[in-house]
């Protein structure tokens, strides 16, 4: 196993570790709540450091996101463990995995950069599982894959720690997060966690200058209310910027939640349409496939300039970063820097 960072060593052969926001304390033996990092004799190691569960190349579009190198491959990781227990994650079978029945394959950084760039992909992301918990494999593949030029992306939860979000600065350029609901009511009671250290993360992955993009999956009866919806939007837009790009995305009934049914594209459609009168530039819907509120509209002239199929792109009129018909500068990413 590798020996893990942000970690620090206390009484009796403890572990603090401050990777992420439930800042495990964690016993000889004993791993934290993530399941994959583990104490041995008051060493700290991560046990899934070049092991992944899931490989694939998939379009940027399926993280989703719809504003960081558009139209392109995304060569794409997975693990398992998570430091979040939601009840109706899709991922359940990678996610609540252990180490000793997982089924797990060796890739090192080295060949993970090796094979993105065999497959044409602008991108590496890791996704599937929770990326925060993998922080030293994501971070030396990470500094590889900027050195060669690719763009990276975490697809998170966001409950990493301020103080490793800033170490993965100089290779971390997209941070697709989740705001899985705006109650804390909610973290507590469906993911085991809270809301504000997302929150934070979010703001401060900003500042850093990561470009951010927000999911949230519209669960009925549970954060679908058009108040806690807009209370979100208000959020995005003061905190975040205007020009953020939120989906929100339909549930369908999975893992330990199947008490209630999809969630109607009417309601995503009032939430959308809601969000463009409180003056968020781009919403998007997620998992309603061939709509109109898939794709990219100017926010000054409507002209459409991404046109979206499921998870197939096609960019219209858009010429670099601007509008082609009224030269309105559009917030996308189409080059890694």
């Amino acid at each position: 196993m590798h020996e893990a960072r942000q970690y620090r060593k206390t009484e009796n052969n403890a572990a603090t570790c401050s990777l992420c926001n439930h800042r495990c304390v964690i016993k000889e033996g004993k791993h934290g709540i993530c399941g994959v990092r583990i104490n041995e004799k008051g060493t700290l190691y991560t046990g899934t450091y070049g092991k992944i569960s899931a490989e694939a190349v998939d379009p940027i579009e399926k993280k989703p996101l719809f504003h960081y190198l558009p139209g392109t491959t995304s060569y794409s990781l997975g693990s398992v463990g998570c430091n979040f227990h939601c009840k109706h994650c899709q991922n359940w079978h990678i996610s609540r995995a252990d180490l000793e029945t997982a089924r797990l394959r060796s890739l090192s950084p080295e060949e993970g950069v090796s094979r993105a760039i065999g497959s044409g992909s602008a991108s590496i992301s890791w996704t599937y599982n929770e990326p925060t918990i993998w922080h030293e494999y994501t971070l030396d593949m990470g500094t590889l894959a900027r050195a060669q030029g690719l763009g990276t992306v975490y697809v998170t939860n966001g409950y990493i720690t301020e103080e490793a979000l800033r170490e993965l600065v100089p290779m971390l350029g997209a941070y697709r997060v989740d705001l899985k609901a705006f109650t804390d009511d909610f973290y507590r009671k469906v993911c085991g966690a809270h809301l504000q250290p997302v929150l934070d993360s979010a703001m401060f992955a900003r500042e850093l200058g990561m470009h951010v993009e927000t999911v949230t999956l519209v669960i009925p009866g549970l954060n679908d209310s058009m108040e806690e919806q807009e209370g979100l939007i208000r959020w995005v837009i003061e905190h975040l910027g205007p020009d953020t790009p939120m989906h929100f995305s339909a549930f369908h009934p999975d893992y330990q939640m199947t008490d209630r049914g999809g969630t109607p594209v009417a309601v995503l459609e009032k939430i959308y349409e809601r969000a463009k009168a409180l003056g968020l530039r781009h919403p998007y819907l997620g998992n309603v496939y061939h709509h109109q509120y898939e794709n990219t509209y100017c926010p000054v002239c409507g002209t459409l300039l991404i046109e979206r199929q499921g998870f197939s792109s096609r960019v219209l009129d858009l010429d670099g970063t601007q509008c082609r018909k009224c030269g309105e500068k559009i917030g996308v990413v189409t080059h890694v820097r």
